[in-house]
């Protein structure tokens, strides 16, 4: 998976979040922002680049725990409903 469609992923995940969980209909709460600006940085500075694992498999976890956490609460309440909103991302 190409580094770019990771961000892609990763932003839809957090739209999809926030708009759920934050009533944010076109725009990113800033909360939501910091977290996107957050996973896009660290996406930039994988050592891995685009052969990278997974995060869930990756042996080098570069989020700090407490954003590792908000990252989680994304993809638990996200994770689900890709497959609706973004079937082909979802695979």
């Amino acid at each position: 998976m190409s580094m770019e469609h990771e961000k892609k992923t990763v932003e839809a995940m957090i739209r999809i979040f926030c708009r759920g969980r934050h009533g944010g209909k076109d725009q990113l709460c800033t909360e939501c922002t910091e977290l996107l600006d957050y996973a896009r940085a660290r996406l930039d500075r994988c050592p891995f680049g685009d052969k990278k694992p997974a995060c869930v498999n990756c042996k080098v976890h570069c989020y700090r725990p407490a954003m590792r956490d908000r990252i989680r609460d994304v993809m638990k309440s996200a994770g689900p409903r890709m497959a609706i909103k973004h079937p082909i991302m979802a695979l």
